[in-house]
């Protein structure tokens, strides 16, 4: 690269600028779709029912991104950049095609879920060839640049779902969905090479680990349909055990799914990772917020979408601001992000629940606590996922790469099937109507403040150790 580039420009000279715009923009189909259906998901609800089964949208989708996220290493591998791409991009369309014609939830549900293995495979492969193309020195821009496509989304995902839901047309918003991953293939199509220069050994697939992992989700899920709160408890306990049983395969097992120590107690790797995991669940109850924005508040869904993507503008102003740190500030970063977050948590819980005083003054404390639970999670991001790919081992960076959106993915399912819990069980859907959606906003609010708390300590450990820069290695992509 010559050195007369520096700062952003550095990512999109004509060595990088392909690389750069392809890597983001399969991030940006992403969380467009995502930011579409968390708006458009109440007037569903409202035409084909499935109000129980509201979470579920969500965390099947992640359930799902979580198995493209794992097997998108061996996609490469097999396929190399070119056709994985092109190959996830089919499943994305054929999961948006079968959304756009469901007749009733569980046909969405199903949609969904094969919406999320093509997502999932865009989103992991996007962060695992960050370290394949670009220099070391480039990780943290490159990191911010394809995470601030959520910013992207903010603007993009509301507008369409929010405007296709107040025109009762909400199938449109996945119609809408084909021809724009169309045009994103033919992007990759001119854009990513062919094939690897070097290919990789393919490693046998974790199996036993994946089930495992989709299946703790899907246990507090299921925990949560049930009106019984033991049922509920079950669901979390089971989900813990399940945990604890991956965690006990991943010592046992050459055959890993996360990098070597990424869940030993002492290691830097495992601080990261829980660091990671606790802020994504921390956020994990946005799916309800353009409901509660609805039903409590009076906004247009149109309005309510732009109000949740305050969260997200906050992560991409976030990462934006903290990406260009110099390293000595990059624990900083790290350990500020869970105190901001219970603020943010803070300010909800008092705004998001009832309507007070002036319209003006109850709405601008939801967006403050929205932009500063996004700007909690962001401002330290770029810095978590560079430091894990610089713990990782040589023979691991691949792993580490792909880990991320595996960690990423699950947590955000994991917060989002407890986000089922807590509003079922609070009444949100019985006895619903504006108690039980108020006593849903309440719980909602207070119950998640545990996750950045604990945080608090994981983060402070993870900034324990300083990274050390390792030489940078020869790209693995021509």
């Amino acid at each position: 690269m010559s050195e007369s580039h520096s700062g952003w420009g550095s990512l999109f000279t004509a060595e990088n600028r392909g690389s750069a715009i392809t890597l983001s923009g399969g991030v940006a189909l992403y969380a467009t779709n995502s930011y579409i259906v968390i708006t458009i998901l109440p007037s569903v609800v409202e035409d084909i029912g499935g109000m129980a089964w509201y979470a579920w949208n969500t965390t099947l989708f992640v359930v799902s991104a979580i198995m493209g996220a794992a097997l998108s290493a061996r996609l490469l591998g097999r396929c190399g950049p070119r056709w994985a791409y092109l190959n996830a991009t089919v499943i994305f369309m054929a999961g948006a095609a079968i959304c756009t014609v469901a007749p009733s939830m569980p046909i969405l549900l199903l949609g969904r879920a094969v919406q999320g293995l093509g997502g999932g495979f865009l989103f992991a492969m996007s962060y695992a060839m960050v370290n394949q193309v670009f220099e070391e020195k480039l990780w943290p821009r490159a990191m911010a640049l394809i995470s601030a496509m959520w910013g992207v989304a903010t603007l993009v995902g509301p507008a369409v779902g929010g405007i296709f839901a107040e025109l009762h047309a909400w199938r449109y918003a996945f119609g809408l969905l084909l021809p724009v991953t169309l045009l994103f293939a033919l992007l990759v199509w001119k854009s990513l090479p062919a094939r690897q220069q070097k290919r990789s050994v393919t490693e046998p697939l974790p199996r036993l680990q994946l089930v495992l992992l989709a299946s703790a989700v899907l246990a507090v899920s299921a925990g949560s349909l049930s009106p019984h709160g033991w049922m509920n408890f079950a669901g979390i306990v089971a989900a813990i055990v399940l945990v604890l049983w991956l965690r006990k395969r991943e010592y046992t097992t050459p055959v890993r799914l996360l990098p070597r120590d990424a869940l030993s107690l002492s290691s830097p790797l495992c601080a990261l990772f829980a660091t990671m995991a606790l802020l994504m669940i921390g956020m994990g109850f946005d799916i309800y917020v353009p409901y509660l924005l609805q039903h409590l508040h009076g906004q247009t869904p149109l309005m309510a979408g732009y109000i949740t993507a305050a969260g997200a503008a906050g992560w991409t102003l976030g990462e934006m601001w903290s990406a260009s740190w110099p390293e000595r500030r990059t624990s900083t970063a790290i350990r500020l992000g869970p105190p901001v977050m219970i603020l943010s948590l803070l300010c909800l819980l008092v705004s998001l629940p009832v309507v007070f005083g002036d319209g003006w003054m109850n709405m601008g404390l939801i967006v403050l606590g929205l932009t500063l639970l996004g700007f909690a999670t962001g401002i330290g991001w770029p810095h978590l996922l560079t430091r894990v790919l610089q713990h990782a081992t040589a023979e691991d960076k691949e792993k580490a790469g792909a880990s991320i959106s595996v960690v990423q993915s699950f947590s955000a399912a994991m917060g989002t099937a407890l986000a089922g819990t807590v509003a079922n069980l609070s009444g949100i859907y019985v006895p619903g109507g504006t108690q039980g959606v108020s006593q849903a906003a309440f719980w909602l609010s207070l119950l998640f403040i545990a996750a950045p708390l604990v945080a608090i300590i994981s983060a402070r450990r993870a900034t324990r150790t300083e990274p050390v820069m390792q030489p940078e290695e020869s790209l693995n992509y021509k």
